[in-house]
């Protein structure tokens, strides 16, 4: 009994021993012979490769970062014609200074007085509004002075002038937008004359046309105008008011008196001479008008700068705003109104005034919402989707709240120019902010 027990126990570690046997060899056929592959953990050798590949992919990423940075985006460049708002140009917020002239004689400690500067850094949120505004003046007048030709209608060059204009300053209500309408007077007419609806005047060759337009932001004015002449013999005229109004310029500054300033502009004005179809005029100052001082939404701030003499002995202070315009003659050198009014606005230190009439009650409302104190025109009013609404502002006109301003006119035939800039009596310096290459 005991040897059978022991050859069934052998038999069975036998059967016991091949079964292992045929176990490992399958394992080592799936693992490609090799009997540890399975359990033994990785070893860095074998992943050498795959960590340097890894490391240079890395690197090769960091290397494409590195040079995105370098390269920085070229600065956007306006388009021809302008359609890029200025304030995408300038991305810092910072806007180009006009020119600067220093102040002279008694004045000359304000260049490096060091409570003026601080005085102008305090103020240049309000610096860069205005020069924002000169910004889109001078890139506007720039395209409009490429485009006019004879044979175009006015209020076309007007509604391409103003559309670009709303386009550049980004208009929003009252706090951006067109200062007052264009103006674009012809010939005798000096200043306040813009096409109202259907108007069908052409501009001819032998016009000489005051291109007098304005902007603003947050209520700060830049009131700047040129005049186009396409025939070569009013160059003389032209010529006259462009060094008056330099002059103006050149004398105006803080503690100036109004009427030095206005002598000094007839001086040079009527030193010139220019002939027209054989005819010799002497150019003539505009006794009547004025330039005048500007404050936020108030085009005429209550200061006139004359441009003969004979004006008030008013001073000229530190921080105004003026606009320093002439105009040049060949008629009379006196103006009158005349013609169909264009020009509006509302009076500044106006009350409240009951109104009985129900349609210039919500006019004055819709001119207050778009306008407020600054000037506008009856096209503007249409733009808006005003209909008959002349018997409610002739109402608005009589009782005070809204002023018209119709064409001012020299005498039939003659001609006249005008040329304008708005400066600032910064605390150290003078600033004329409207200054382009142009003029």
């Amino acid at each position: 009994m005991a040897g059978g027990s022991t050859d069934a126990v052998t038999k069975e570690l036998e059967a016991l021993h091949v079964e292992q046997t045929e176990t490992k060899e399958k394992v080592m056929d799936s693992n490609g012979g090799d009997p540890g592959a399975q359990s033994s953990p990785p070893e860095d050798d074998d992943d050498g490769p795959a960590e340097d590949g890894a490391a240079v992919s890395a690197a090769a990423k960091k290397k494409k970062k590195k040079s995105k940075a370098k390269k920085k985006k070229d600065p956007l460049q306006q388009t021809d014609p302008p359609s890029i708002p200025v304030d995408e140009l300038f991305p810092s917020g910072d806007f180009p200074e006009g020119e600067i002239q220093q102040y002279m004689d008694d004045n000359l400690w304000r260049t490096t007085s060091e409570e003026k500067r601080e005085l102008e850094r305090l103020q240049k949120p309000m610096y860069n509004s205005v020069r924002r505004a000169a910004e889109v003046h001078r890139q506007v007048r720039k395209y409009m002075r490429s485009i006019v030709k004879p044979g175009m209608l006015m209020i076309e060059l007007c509604e391409t002038l103003e559309n670009m204009v709303r386009k550049l300053i980004k208009e929003n209500g009252l706090q951006a937008g067109i200062a007052f309408p264009t103006g674009c007077s012809l010939n005798w007419v000096a200043a306040h004359w813009t096409p109202n609806s259907g108007d069908k005047t052409v501009l001819q060759y032998d016009d000489v046309m005051k291109l007098d337009f304005g902007t603003h932001i947050d209520g700060r004015i830049v009131d700047c105008a040129f005049t186009v002449a396409f025939n070569p013999m009013f160059d003389p005229l032209l010529q006259a008011t462009k060094d008056a109004t330099n002059t103006g310029i050149k004398e105006a500054g803080i503690d100036a008196r109004l009427c030095d300033v206005g002598a000094a502009i007839q001086e040079v004005m009527e030193s010139y001479e220019v002939e027209i179809n054989g005819k010799v005029f002497q150019v003539k100052s505009v006794r009547n008008l004025n330039g005048h001082s500007i404050g936020p939404y108030q085009i005429h701030a209550g200061k006139s700068v004359p441009i003969v003499k004979g004006g008030e002995q008013t001073k000229m202070e530190e921080g105004e705003f003026y606009a320093i315009e002439t105009f040049g003659s060949t008629g009379k050198g006196f103006v009158r109104e005349d013609l169909e009014c264009s020009h509006y606005m509302k009076n500044f230190d106006v009350g409240h005034v009951p109104l009985r009439v129900a349609k210039a009650k919500q006019l004055l409302g819709t001119i207050n919402n778009n306008f407020g104190t600054l000037a506008f025109c009856r096209r503007y009013l249409d733009r808006i989707g005003e209909t008959k609404y002349l018997m409610a502002l002739k109402n608005l006109c009589d009782v005070g709240i809204i002023q018209p301003y119709p064409p001012l006119c020299d005498v039939r035939g003659s001609y006249v120019s005008q040329f304008e800039h708005t400066i600032l009596l910064r605390p150290t310096c003078k600033e004329v902010i409207s200054r382009g290459d142009d003029y």
